[in-house]
Order: structure tokens, then sequence, then C-alpha cells
């Protein structure tokens, strides 16, 4: 579980994060969305510790990230995984390889074991058969899947993925999106996932926090959505006519 209390960021005079309080629980999808330059980056940021906030805590089943020693913090990035929106794999390095590194760098198994964990993680993502392959050889969703495995190669306690269906035709995102609930669901994790992605948001959303303004506008799950009572998160959600029109059709059902 990762907790969110009275968080502010400022950059000089610029108030970008403002008394942010959210509750992200273990075991669950957690997405934030929100408009370019509401302070969704930001937050992400604040919670893997790349920025300090300016004011307000985040807590790692209760311990506070702020106040922990640096050798603390270095254990505490050793339960994280990461998937970085360009999937962020070494070109020079097999798939196997790229599974391996975060292993290769925090592990002190023998090799062997190494590569057996990366084989798990990798059959875990249907690609048991690409261990040899090169990046470059890869679809844009098989470098996604590649990047999940890395990410949980370490078997982490808490999943951050940065718009990880970005550059991905919709039936793969499906795909990804699919195996991150999976995953989630499996090793217990605690994953939030930082999205535009409105599919996503209907269909992976356990719960989302929607950030306006740089504030905690919206909070609630994929199912409350449509019937929440708040015009911003309206106009965000169901910007396209595709969406809107999607939108009341769910409605009149709902009222039938």
């Amino acid at each position: 579980m990762i907790e969110i209390k009275q968080l502010h960021k400022s950059f000089g005079t610029k108030q970008v994060l403002k008394d942010i309080n959210a509750v992200f629980s273990s075991g669950t999808t957690n997405l934030i969305i929100g408009q370019s330059g509401s302070g969704k980056t930001v937050l992400m940021k604040c919670l893997v510790g790349l920025f300090n906030p300016t004011s307000g805590e985040v807590f790692y089943d209760e311990r506070g990230l702020t106040t922990m020693t640096r050798q603390q913090q270095s254990a505490l990035r050793r339960e994280m995984g990461m998937i970085f929106q360009s999937a962020a794999l070494f070109d020079s390095l097999s798939v196997l390889e790229n599974v391996m590194f975060p292993l290769d760098m925090f592990s002190n198994e023998s090799v062997a074991r190494r590569k057996q964990r990366a084989r798990f993680c990798l059959d875990r993502v249907n690609l048991g058969d690409a261990e040899n392959k090169f990046p470059g050889e890869l679809s844009g969703g098989m470098q996604k899947r590649v990047a999940i495995a890395r990410a949980i190669a370490m078997n982490p306690k808490y999943l951050f993925c940065d718009e990880p269906n970005s550059g991905l035709d919709p039936k793969t995102s499906l795909v990804i999106d699919q195996l991150i609930s999976e995953i989630t669901k499996e090793f217990n994790t605690t994953t939030i996932i930082n999205t535009h992605d409105m599919n996503s948001v209907m269909s992976i959303g356990q719960h989302i926090l929607y950030i306006h303004e740089g504030r905690n506008h919206w909070e609630g799950s994929m199912h409350d959505v449509v019937k929440a009572n708040n015009p911003a998160l309206h106009d965000f959600v169901f910007a396209s006519q595709l969406l809107k029109k999607a939108k009341q059709g769910i409605l009149m059902d709902q009222h039938e």
C-alpha cells in the first residue's frame, strides 16, 4: 500500500500539486489520469522519489519516503518495478539479457538462478520463445511485454507504469492492460499507472485518481465514472464524440 498525505509540490513560485491525499491499495490497479500539465507526471515522480515534495509525505506501508536514510531509500527502490513509456530496452542486449539486467545489478543469486527467474518472467508475458531475439526484432507490443517481464523480475511490491500503452494499437493496448491487471492480482502488487488511455480507465480502472489543476479533483472506480457528478471529469474522459455516445448508451441501459 502507498499513501499520500497532504502533498504539495512547487517549483519556485509555481505551485504544481496542491494538497494531494490518496491511498493506493495492493492487489489493485490504481490509475492516475488528467490533462497534460495537470500535475500527474510530477505526482508520479514524487511517488518514486525523483522529486522531493515541498510539503507532505508519501508512505510505503507506513514508511515515510522523505524521512528515510539513503540506505533505506536504496532498499525501497529494489522493491519497485518500472515500466517506461518507451519500454527503454537495451538494443545491444538480447531479450533474456534485458530481463536479467535488474537481477544482475541487485541479486546475489547464481547466474543459473537469475536466468531461471528471467525465463519465468518471460513465460509469464508469453514471450518464452523470444529470449534470444533483440529488441529491434520485436513489435512494439512485444517490447512492452519484455519491459513488463523486466519490471517484475525482482518480484516488486510496487509497480509503476508510465503510459504503458503509448504508441500501441487499441488491440495490443488491451493485451497490455489485461497483462498488467493479471500480474497485479497474481502477485498482490501495488500498481500505479499514469495514463491518457481511456480504454484503460474503463477496463482496468479499479481505483482512479483524477488530477485537475494540481488537485485531487475526483476519486472512484471505472464503475463510478459515468454517473459521477463532475463536469471536468466527464469533459476529460468523454472528450470524443464516440465516447460521448458510449456514455449516453450506458446511462440509458442503467435507467432501463
